[in-house]
Formats: C-alpha cells, structure tokens, sequence
C-alpha cells in the first residue's frame, strides 16, 4: 500500500495542476469567444485523442513496463501546456493555440490511464481495490475540489499564464513519485511474443464483449458520462451570467466537498456487497440532483444541489470499477481498461461536440423567447442568458435517471461478481 501511495501522492498534485488549467482555459474560451460551442470544442479536443488512443495505450501497458508508461506519458503531456504558454506570451492568442495545446496533451494521457490503472491491481490485493478505487477517485476529485477556488484566486490577479506554469510544474513531481516507486519493485519483463496490434486488441474485446453483464454495465457507464458531459461544459457558462468568475471557481471547489465526503467514506469504510444495487440507486440519486442543479437561479440552490450530485459520483464510479477488475485477469487489464475508457468515454466525446452547439442555436434561442411554451417552462425555471442551459440540465438529468433504471435493473448487471461468473472469461482464454 505504501508504493501506491507514493504514486497516489504524486498524481494528486498532476490533478490539481490540470484541474487549474481545465478551469482556467474554459474561461479564457468563453471570455474571447462568447461561444459555449467552443467552450465545448476545446473541451472535445482535450479529451477525444486520449480516448481514442487508450486501446493502443492499454496494449504497451501490458507488454511493456506500466510504470515507464507513466512516466512518459506524464512528461510528454507538458509538451502542449509548453506550447500554449509560448504562444501566449509571443503574442499569438485565439482559440488555435489552446486547441493544439490541449490536443498535445491529451494524446500523450492515453500512455497513462490504463497503465495508471493496471499498476492498481499490480500492487494492491483483492481487498484493498475498493479502498484504492475511492483514494484514485479522490485525488480525481481534486481537480474539482481544490483546482476551481485555486485558479479563480489566481486569475483575479494575474492571467492563465501563471497557472499554466504552475501545471507544468507538476508534472516533474508526479514524475519522480512514479521513478522512485519503479526503482523500488520488480520490473515487469518485457512479452517477447511477436506483437500484434489485431490480436492484442480481440484479446481485450473479447474479455468485455463475452460476458453480457460486463457489456451492460460499458454501456451504461458510457451513458452516464455522456450525461455527466453535459455538466462538465454546461455548468460555467450557466453559472456566469448570475456570477462572477470567483464566484463560479468557490462554487465549483465548494460543491466538490460531496465527491470528497463520498471519496473518502469508500476509502474508510469500503464496499463489500450489492455493488450493482449501489450502482443503480446512486446513478438515480446523481439524474435527480444534475435535474436540480438546471432547474434554479440561486448561487445557493445550485450549489446544494451540486454537493449532492457529486457526493453520489463516487459509489457510481468505485461499483463499476471494482466489478470490472475483479472480472479481468491481471495480465490483460491494461488493453480490458483501454477498451473500456475508450467505449464508455465516448459518451464524453458524444457530449462535447454536441451540447455546446444545442444551447448555442437551440435551447438558448428558445428559453429567451417570447413563445408560449418558453413562456410557460420560464415560469419554473426563469428565462434569459442560461436558462436554455438549465433546460438542458433537466433533460439530461431525467434521461440519466431513465438509463439507470432501464439498464442498471437487468439481470444481466445484477449477476456481475455472483458465484460462476468467472467462468466465462476463462472460456475466452481457452
């Protein structure tokens, strides 16, 4: 446990620094563009080539030394914070820079994720995973719990160059967190076999797609990023127009206080059973709180709501992650979880290209109307600049509600981890 803390410790500050960054760039968009579609578009970029690329990184993760997967793809990814930062101060601003930047980034992440991942499983036992998953998920939870407050403070006093800078510094520290660990445990010996890119990934397919329960709960999970994608753009352009940017940073830190609460009662405590039910009953709980969130214009409503939200996400993320890796062997989960992010992420990719072009020339238009239906919809939730972001709150949260029940009640989700579920992953190997 002491190894993985060490690597805890170093990805916890990276995710502070990229939190800042993420929170700093959404309103260097917004302020020059005025565009949620771009807000948006940058957001895509950010995420689309990790995505993408995770498959390719889960398979080096399980031929190559995971730790060294780590460190590359932790050190590369600085390559487009440096761009961007150059950019900026030679006087090339616009929304060209931040977009090759983040798509820099964002392709050298993929080497870190499944590895990040994989090397869970390397250094922890079956009894730990759930503990481990709600420490991973807290130091996630970072870049919405302490970034947003940070990056607000810093951008009333200097520019996004300052907190680029503090980001990149980060890096090298997760960096030498992950080289002293690697010094200090076996090295994985290299697979000799010879590679292939076909096989390796029908390997890893076959141990997701050969169990329907397994791909159940892909797809459900995909629908609920897709969902919490929605958020992730929507919520500072809905929250500016009746704040300001400090304001919109303590709301987005403050609110995070539920995820940590949640983060660190697995942590502690652990989840032993009904993993599948807690799955169900806390993506319910997180439709009808994002519904909530969308549905006022009160600074203190919002973030109320908001806290619960994110209090849920961590009992949705740690029951899926641990049936998901009490169902894959060790030696394939590095591709298994590529995979998997690449499938359930999509919703992510889905999200951002789509939202910010709905409330741009839909929802907006519509709810700063005069028609009777706007009219009638305002009277509950209030019209003008955000309200159509609202609306769109609602509807995705009341569709997320609609997917847990339809999807996350079938048998073939409840039967994940029950006696004789094992057996159908060794049929994949044979």
């Amino acid at each position: 446990m002491k190894k993985f803390m060490t690597i805890w410790t170093g990805e916890l500050i990276s995710n502070i620094g990229s939190g800042m960054t993420a929170f700093a760039l959404s309103v260097y968009v917004y302020r020059i563009t005025g565009s949620v579609a771009w807000v948006s578009a940058v957001a895509l970029l950010a995420y689309l080539p990790t995505i993408l690329l995770n498959p390719l990184g889960g398979i080096l993760a399980d031929r190559f030394d995971r730790r060294l997967m780590m460190i590359c793809g932790d050190l590369f990814s600085a390559l487009g914070l440096v761009y961007i930062l150059i950019s900026i101060q030679t006087g090339h601003t616009g929304i060209a820079p931040v977009a090759i930047g983040v798509t820099i980034s964002s392709v050298f992440v993929s080497l870190l994720e499944p590895s990040y991942k994989a090397t869970v499983t390397d250094l922890l036992t079956e009894e730990e995973y759930a503990r481990a998953s709600g420490l991973v998920q807290m130091a996630g939870n970072a870049r919405y719990l302490i970034s947003p407050a940070i990056a607000g403070v810093i951008l009333a006093v200097a520019d996004i160059r300052a907190i680029l800078i503090i980001d990149i510094s980060t890096f090298f520290v997760t960096v030498l967190a992950v080289a002293s660990v690697r010094k200090n445990i076996q090295k994985i010996k290299p697979r000799d076999d010879e590679f292939s890119l076909r096989k390796e990934f029908r390997e890893g397919m076959g141990y997701i797609v050969k169990n329907n329960g397994v791909k159940k709960l892909v797809i459900l999970m995909a629908f609920m990023c897709f969902f919490i994608g929605f958020l992730q753009t929507l919520m500072i352009p809905m929250v500016l127009p009746i704040g300001s940017v400090r304001t919109v940073g303590f709301m987005e830190s403050v609110s995070a206080v539920g995820m940590l609460a949640g983060s660190v009662a697995i942590s502690v405590l652990g989840i032993r059973k009904d993993y599948s039910r807690i799955l169900t009953v806390s993506l319910i709980a997180c439709g009808f709180f994002m519904a909530l969130i969308g549905s006022s214009t009160y600074i203190t409503f919002i973030l109320a709501a908001s806290i619960l939200f994110f209090a849920a996400l961590p009992f949705i993320n740690t029951c899926a992650d641990v049936l998901i890796r009490l169902s894959i062997p060790n030696q394939v989960q590095g591709r298994v979880w590529g995979l998997i992010s690449l499938m359930t992420q999509s919703g992510y990719v889905a999200a951002y290209a789509t939202c910010g072009v709905l409330a741009d020339n839909v929802f907006e238009p519509f709810m700063g109307g005069k028609s009777a239906l706007a009219y009638s919809i305002g009277k509950v939730i209030g019209t003008g600049e955000g309200r159509g972001i609202g609306l769109m709150l609602i509807i995705a949260g009341a569709s997320m509600m609609a997917s847990a029940l339809v999807l996350g009640n079938g048998k073939s989700i409840k039967s994940i981890g029950v006696a004789g579920f094992g057996n159908e992953f060794k049929n994949v190997e044979e």
